[in-house]
């Protein structure tokens, strides 16, 4: 998530139906190998608040987004029809109190194998901000609270211990138990701090350990897992990312897909730290926010945040 100016003026509103591949436009000359025949499938409506900030993908291909500025959690299926699934209530005094935005959103999605969705709500305000959980057919409740002053982000489910770790942008990571309870601090490295905005963003597990991005910084920095469950010791992995919003493995042991938000640029990052850019604005990117990767397919969504013109979501071939 970024770009603190622009997202003042976006309006939530409903979703209107309509096909996530029916565009079917020519794939742009810019995607750079391994990424090719980028072409956009989706686009959204930005006076509607249509703004995806997160995106997880069920096996079947539908995909579940969070659209920030909306308040809302939506379904795409496969055939493109988008449904809302949740609309969260907004906070008395409308968020203002929000850490560094000054407005309420949802971010940060993850899904169990069992359908189950789990995303992040800041409100500013102690009575909503947290953990929430979507149960198929069910109505959304805050499964866990967290500070009124944090501003949670980023959101990876650990399928294997039931636990959930919350990327906290005001610079520490929290564990909360998938069946709700009591959120503790996981780990608050000096790595995840923000310098000026917005820090620790994105996260996932990989390889025994969590993989946090630092907006402020350009960074990812890896934390190992132990065993006990404890945090190790943080390390950047990876530098001069600038604006990196949220990202996913490719598949390729720890190879990363980063969308960079401010620069409007996807990065593919080697497991050495270094990175190439491969998507850009001549491929349809508008402020990419997130990233998500199914085979040899990228799905990339993009807010808008910055160009307020065309929020998005772009497909790609991870090619080799």
């Amino acid at each position: 998530m970024s770009a603190k100016p622009v997202k003042h003026g976006i309006i939530a509103a409903v979703l209107a139906t309509s096909s996530l591949f029916a565009l079917g436009a020519a794939p742009a000359s810019a995607a750079t190998f391994p990424l090719c025949s980028a072409r956009l499938v989706q686009h959204f409506d930005l006076a509607k608040g249509q703004t995806p900030e997160s995106i997880v993908l069920a096996p079947n291909g539908t995909a579940y987004v969070a659209f920030a500025k909306a308040r809302q959690i939506a379904e795409i299926s496969p055939s493109g029809a988008i449904r809302i699934l949740a609309t969260l209530p907004a906070p008395a005094d409308g968020g203002v109190d929000t850490p560094a935005l000054g407005f309420p959103l949802t971010v940060g999605i993850d899904r169990a194998t069992d359908g189950t969705l789990y995303f992040l709500y800041a409100t500013g305000t102690a009575d909503l901000t947290g953990v929430w959980r979507l149960r198929p057919g069910g109505t959304p409740q805050r499964i866990a609270p967290l500070p009124a002053t944090s501003l949670p982000n980023g959101l990876a489910l650990d399928q294997r211990t039931r636990s959930l770790y919350v990327a906290d942008s005001t610079g520490v990571v929290w564990r909360v138990p998938a069946k709700g309870g009591t959120a503790t601090v996981w780990s608050s490295a000096e790595e995840l701090a923000p310098a000026g905005f917005l820090g620790a963003n994105g996260i996932k597990l990989r390889d025994g350990a969590a993989w946090v991005t630092n907006l402020d910084r350009g960074t990812i920095v890896r934390i190992p897992l132990h065993a006990n469950g404890n945090a190790g010791s943080a390390q950047v992995t990876a530098t001069g990312l600038t604006g990196i919003d949220d990202f996913a493995f490719t598949g390729g042991g720890n190879e990363i897909i980063a969308a960079l938000d401010t620069t409007n640029q996807v990065a593919l990052v080697k497991p050495d730290g270094t990175h190439t850019v491969v998507l850009t604005a001549a491929d349809g990117l508008q402020g990419p926010t997130a990233i998500a990767v199914r085979g040899r397919t990228v799905y990339v969504p993009s807010a808008a945040y910055l160009t307020a013109e065309d929020p998005n979501l772009l497909q790609a071939h991870l090619g080799r």
